[in-house]
């Protein structure tokens, strides 16, 4: 019956030690998507404040060129983000 006791409370451990593990890569996951949904807002904010400061100075075609390498940047720092997400849930 001890055995059985033993047996017992060992597999039960062995279960709430890997859901907490579970748990902690969910968690590292979820701050690697929003870390890398941040970048990407700020190297499209980055481009956006470029473009306007082109503009201002009368560069439309720059502008329009600044503009779209923020957006260039913010979807490979989104893509990024999107692997290091999978790799956390991965490991």
């Amino acid at each position: 019956m001890r055995t059985l006791t033993i047996v017992a409370m060992a597999f039960l451990f062995v279960c709430v030690g890997i859901q907490g593990v579970a748990q902690a890569d969910e968690m590292k996951a979820a701050v690697e998507d929003m870390k890398g949904k941040t970048n990407a807002n700020i190297e499209k904010a980055k481009g956006e404040s470029k473009a306007l400061t082109e503009e201002a100075k009368g560069n439309k075609v720059k502008g329009a060129m600044e503009r779209a390498k923020g957006k260039t940047k913010a979807a490979g720092e989104r893509v990024k983000g999107e692997a290091k997400e999978l790799k956390a849930k991965t490991e």
